[in-house]
């Protein structure tokens, strides 16, 4: 229609004559050329202004909005023509964004609470109002006042959920966001932060698939940097309101004020909205300090073990006899030709050693128990694993820290022969002129000993003044004693040690793991125990003997070495008043092993120390006996 001032040909002249002058400056749909054309000619009729803002709803109808539909439209057919390839796009995208996209979205909703608290904390407009009071209740504007406060801060606490992948922190999360949309629009009409929180559930909504850990909203104990975030927030939107009714005389009554639009009005709502709150926010903390720790994992019934016995009983690696201890759960391959087995510390989920079973299945099986780990969101750590399988876990994008080397003795080339013997030649003449002799006892007849073994297992703890560690090394019980051979030693026909033996498969390995023996036996015993069993495991034709990590050992201190090197090198040479680290590892050099390193794999980084904590406290049955004896 006609302008105010200009006809409607007066008008379609200067549109005319700025579309003409766009194209003679060639400039690409005549951008700024048009508008400055048009704003200049125009401009003694109407403001410059609000010529210009016309011009820019111009453009956005008639250039930007097609384009926009025209690319949607155009993407879509290609996908659709191209839909295998856009999958494994879509599949791509998909690994690089997931590790992120929780961590952005829980971001996201910490900002939509504290939009709505910040809300919460100042007047709405006043025009905005009085347009409300015409078509809503004062008593909903109130209550939508207030359940927009509660439901921000709720979205700030479920913001944690999210990071860490919850189910139920993504539906709820979405509910409140609902919650917040309509409380917003229904305190003041306002649509802004409508829209802000719609942003954010609509970036949620499409995302479910990255949210599928089951595990409660409050299965992890107060956090103190979540809670010094909460507190910052809230704080924060207290301030803000303070300072907005600074000049509002507070009195008891006006907690109970209840009108459209005044100034009392608008700070009674600000006080019950932080109230509510704040309610809401101790309660939930008060919660999570106080409520019980849950179970964290259940240990393997008689069926389980048993099948994880035959697996072992195949095994070369005689290191996976320590899930016969029970003390540890376990993950099966699909066939169950192999395992992992795991124990939990917290966030801690250690598995003990590399997988045991047949090594193509290893890769899949280590794949599962970090998705296990993740899906409950716990930290994936692989203790004590070799150097020859480093690239599964580096596969997997875990951290490798070396932690000792592990002896091997070559069983072919272990003899009491030639000079360098002399003090094993030594030992043992020693002892057997003394009355010792050695013995290997079947499995079948440990059972008829135990009372013995558990005499001797108890002395030697009560004179050591230590407890029994377990996990990465045996403890005494029946149950895992008996089923293996032992060997012992006699003294003048009173047995006086034993050592129960791991036996490999196909004669590959032999290794000692609970070795016990009387305070009063003669000097050099437990060595006498070695040097036989080698010679037993010899004869009997197995190629290696194994004697057992050398913790720390092995590790570069130099400068450029990463820091947990050099901080485990450290230890292993000034840490003697806390463990015999040097005085393990030359004991151990005496029978001329071969070192192979031994490392642990990680998702650590800065939660290392955490790591090695929950290490300890999986050991040593508990933090205080990772501290004491």
């Amino acid at each position: 229609g006609p302008i105010e001032g200009k006809s409607f040909y007066g008008f379609l002249q200067i549109f005319m004559l700025a579309q003409l002058s766009g194209l003679v400056s060639q400039v690409p749909g005549g951008m700024g050329i048009f508008e400055s054309v048009t704003v200049v000619l125009l401009s003694s009729h109407h403001p410059a202004a609000l010529i210009f803002a016309s011009l820019l709803v111009y453009r956005a109808v008639y250039y930007w909005l097609p384009l926009v539909m025209a690319v949607f439209l155009l993407g879509g057919q290609e996908m659709m023509r191209h839909r295998a390839i856009s999958r494994r796009l879509i599949e791509v995208f998909g690994r690089w964004v997931s590790p992120v996209l929780p961590q952005i979205l829980g971001i996201a909703a910490m900002v939509g609470g504290m939009v709505l608290l910040i809300s919460g904390a100042i007047p709405a407009l006043k025009g905005r109002l009085d347009f409300l009071k015409f078509i809503l209740p004062l008593s909903l504007i109130e209550f939508s006042h207030f359940i927009g406060s509660i439901a921000g801060m709720g979205l700030i606490f479920l913001g944690r959920g999210l990071q860490r992948r919850l189910d139920i922190a993504w539906v709820l999360t979405l509910v409140l966001l609902m919650v917040g949309i309509f409380a917003s629009l229904f305190k003041g009409l306002d649509y802004e932060e409508a829209i802000v929180l719609t942003l954010i559930g609509a970036g949620l909504l499409p995302n479910r698939r990255y949210f599928y850990r089951k595990s409660s909203l409050f299965s992890d104990r107060f956090n103190a940097a979540w809670g010094a975030a909460i507190l910052i927030l809230a704080g924060a939107s207290i301030w803000l309101g303070l300072i907005a009714y600074r000049h509002v005389e507070y009195e008891n009554s006006l907690w109970w004020k209840f009108a459209f639009s005044s100034s009392g009005a608008n700070a009674a709502r600000f006080l019950r909205g932080t109230a509510g709150a704040i309610s809401l926010a101790f309660f939930m903390m008060m919660y999570l300090m106080f409520r019980p720790k849950p179970v964290s994992h259940h240990k393997p019934v008689p069926e389980e073990l048993e099948k994880a016995e035959m697996i072992v009983r195949k095994s070369t690696d005689t290191a996976g006899n320590l899930a016969l201890l029970g003390d540890k759960s376990f993950i099966f391959s699909e066939n169950e030709n192999a395992f992992i087995m795991y124990g939990i510390n917290g966030r801690n989920w250690i598995s003990m050693g590399d997988p045991v079973g047949p090594r193509e299945e290893w890769p899949e099986l280590a794949w599962r128990f970090r998705e296990l780990a993740d899906k409950s969101g716990g930290r994936t750590v692989f203790y004590e694993v070799g150097h020859e399988n480093l690239y599964i876990y580096l596969d997997m994008g875990l951290s490798l820290i070396k932690i000792g080397e592990e002896g091997r003795v070559p069983l072919s080339k272990f003899s009491l022969e030639g000079s360098h013997r002399k003090m094993f030649r030594n030992t043992k003449n020693k002892l057997e002129k003394e009355g010792c002799r050695f013995e290997v006892i079947p499995p079948e007849q440990v059972a008829t000993h135990m009372d013995e073994f558990r005499d001797i297992s108890d002395a030697w703890l009560a004179e050591k003044n230590t407890r029994e560690k377990r996990f990465s090394m045996g403890s005494f019980s029946n149950e895992y004693i008996r089923r293996f051979p032992a060997a012992v030693v006699y003294f003048n026909n009173h047995l006086i040690a034993f050592a129960n033996l791991w036996q490999g498969a196909d004669l590959e390995e032999l290794s000692t793991d609970l070795m016990r023996y009387r305070p009063d036996t003669p000097n050099s015993v437990m060595e006498y125990l070695f040097i036989q069993t080698m010679l037993w495991g010899k004869q009997q034709g197995y190629r290696w003997f194994n004697l057992g990590m050398a913790p720390l050992s092995g590790l570069e201190s130099r400068n450029l070495a990463p820091i947990w090197n050099r901080l485990g090198a450290f230890v292993f040479q000034y840490g003697e008043n806390f463990y015999n680290f040097q005085g393990l590892r030359q004991y151990k050099e005496k029978f001329d092993p071969v070192w192979q390193p031994k490392y642990l794999a990680s998702t650590g980084g800065i939660a290392m120390p955490q790591v090695f904590t929950g290490l300890l406290a999986l050991i040593s049955g508990g933090i205080k006996g990772a501290v004491s004896k």
